[in-house]
């Protein structure tokens, strides 16, 4: 990977300080001379929800969302695969630069409320509202582990109106749980989902077995892609960059 040019300075898994960035060109325009992160307040149904904005490109044609694993593994917004996730769309390295949306689901942090497991879908498409407010531009959602299960519901299961209610151009789930605590989990919604799909994850990961995932994924209206990486587990643990490749390419031939 190439060397920075600016140090940062790194604290709980995220950027404390801003630092210039290389300027480069990319299909979308020159990306931001700084990156710049701020927080914000999301309205959700349970209450305030705590979020951070990266920002990015003026011109950049996405805006991202970022959805964090399960709490009660400690998951929050700043885990480690949630931040590089974050850093693949985000940071000029990688060549888009889109702003990046990530907070903390009900209960956790600073946001209000209680875990429940199911409401956090509510959380996800209160961030979505945001972003849609916010950049009026096209959207792509991000998962991983609990959150890939979350913001699978909020944009491709129907609710009692028919409808998701919710508009994404693509749909980025790493680590989606298929089975965990002796359960077995069914996404039987997705052979309606038309938005285009990536299913990302480690060859050894003990919550998504490849065949199992393998099964969901053949499950699956298409566009689709199945992307397993070889010695990865569930946390991409050695294999955060090959992740980050991975899905930048994918995201990179989502481009309007």
């Amino acid at each position: 990977m190439k060397k920075r040019l600016a140090k940062r300075r790194m604290h709980s898994g995220m950027t404390t300080t801003t630092a210039p960035a290389q300027i480069r060109p990319s299909l979308g325009g020159l990306l931001p001379a700084a990156a710049v992160l701020r927080s914000v307040d999301l309205t959700g149904s349970a209450g305030r929800l705590e979020a951070l904005l990266n920002e990015g490109a003026p011109d950049a044609p996405f805006a991202a969302l970022v959805c964090h694993p399960h709490p009660k593994g400690g998951g929050t917004l700043h885990n480690k695969v949630v931040y590089h996730a974050m850093k693949a769309l985000n940071d000029p390295e990688w060549g888009l630069g889109w702003p990046v949306l990530r907070f903390n689901f009900r209960g956790v942090g600073l946001s209000q409320g209680t875990h429940d497991g199911e409401a956090e879908v509510a959380d996800v498409r209160a961030a979505i509202d945001w972003l849609e407010n916010a950049y009026k531009r096209p959207l792509v959602v991000v998962g991983f582990s609990f959150g890939a299960a979350m913001a699978l519901k909020a944009c491709c299961s129907q609710g009692a109106s028919g409808s998701t209610g919710v508009n994404v151009s693509a749909l980025a789930l790493l680590g989606l749980p298929t089975q965990a605590d002796g359960r077995n989990f069914q996404y039987p919604f997705l052979h309606d989902c038309m938005t285009p799909k990536l299913f990302l994850s480690g060859d050894h990961d003990p919550f998504a077995p490849a065949a199992q995932l393998a099964q969901v994924f053949d499950s699956a209206a298409e566009p689709k892609r199945l992307v397993l990486l070889p010695r990865a587990d569930h946390f991409f643990t050695g294999q955060l960059e090959p992740m980050q490749h991975a899905l930048a390419c994918w995201l990179k031939e989502q481009r309007p």
